[in-house]
């Protein structure tokens, strides 16, 4: 059983939706159950019969944990469920908001991270949580998993502090870093894009942030990977030390490019597929041009080389992945 834990955000809704066609059984939260409440989070668990595997008794930050059983009594919606994995999809995203917002993204970021952490070292059961290239201060591009983090901006130190909250309290935990999402729920900038081609005759998009988008539906199938995968990986483990699984893995779609070569892209698709049925002169602009809140970094893209070869994964390029998107949101 998996607990997902921002199912209705962007990327929860696509996770969500994989679950449900694979006819895996999952439990979906979000903004009823407070993450940033650790009493709130304990009371779902057992005013829910939401059961962990079993552990001995151990004291976890300052919290007891004990084997004792939850009531097998069906109690609310859900009776009976033993949780696996908490994939982890919420968060607070406004980077520039949370400028202005510092104490709230830090709240949800880090302290509600924090919390879920300790909740599945509590109930003994596998963390999934989702992080951003913005850990990084973008000057040096081609960023591995073992790079020197040093975020620019409150959203981004928010988020690490979060990624360090997990390895400090969990040992069996995957911190995926991802950037530039887009997809069928939420606002995002493929959907921005394509509402301004229709309003506008010109737009101005930067030119010189460079990064790789990422289609949350290929995360999310990515995410259900790792979940198949990594119980055969754990195995061998226990003979290959070295084997081990668990860990900050990076993910996007393949590729490296700018907003504005993206945008080219978005609407030379577009309007191939009909989308957009008039011209629209996108110029290239430097960052200097376009000031905003927060700083963004300047090459954060991200290398990819240890998921690959750890989960056998095939990632599509981005330009392929917003053509499936974009005949998606064609055809919806």
């Amino acid at each position: 059983m998996i607990w997902l834990i921002g199912s209705q955000g962007m990327l929860g809704n696509d996770v969500g939706l994989l679950l449900k066609q694979s006819s895996q059984p999952f439990i979906g939260t979000d903004l009823e159950v407070d993450i940033t409440d650790f009493a709130a989070l304990e009371s779902f668990v057992d005013d829910h019969n939401v059961n962990g595997q079993n552990v001995s008794s151990h004291d976890v930050n300052g919290y007891k944990v004990d084997d004792d059983e939850v009531d097998n009594k069906a109690n609310g919606k859900i009776s009976d469920c033993n949780i696996d994995w908490i994939i982890n999809c919420s968060a607070y995203t406004n980077v520039d908001g949370a400028e202005d917002q510092e104490e709230l993204a830090f709240k949800v970021n880090a302290l509600g991270v924090k919390n879920l952490a300790l909740l599945a070292k509590k109930m003994n059961v596998r963390l999934i949580h989702i992080s951003t290239d913005y850990v990084f201060n973008g000057r040096q591009g081609d960023y591995s998993e073992e790079d020197q983090t040093d975020p620019i901006g409150v959203y981004g130190k928010s988020k690490l502090k979060g990624e360090q909250h997990i390895r400090e309290i969990c040992d069996r935990y995957f911190i995926i870093r991802t950037a530039w999402l887009y997809g069928k729920n939420g606002p995002n900038f493929v959907k921005t894009m394509l509402r301004l081609f229709k309003e506008k005759e010109m737009i101005n998009v930067v030119q010189d942030q460079i990064g790789t988008p990422t289609y949350t539906k290929d995360l999310a199938k990515t995410i259900l990977s790792i979940i198949a995968s990594s119980s055969d990986i754990e195995k061998s483990s226990i003979i290959d030390k070295d084997n081990n699984c668990y860990g900050i893995y990076h993910y996007t779609n393949l590729g490296k490019t700018s907003w504005f070569y993206f945008a080219n892209e978005v609407y030379q698709q577009a309007r191939l597929l009909g989308l957009i049925e008039k011209e629209v002169k996108i110029n290239p602009i430097s960052t200097d041009k376009y000031p905003t809140r927060a700083v963004r970094p300047q090459n954060s893209y991200l290398l990819k080389d240890k998921i690959i070869e750890k989960f056998n994964l095939s990632i599509p390029s981005w330009q392929n992945s917003l053509q499936e998107f974009l005949g998606e949101f064609k055809n919806q």
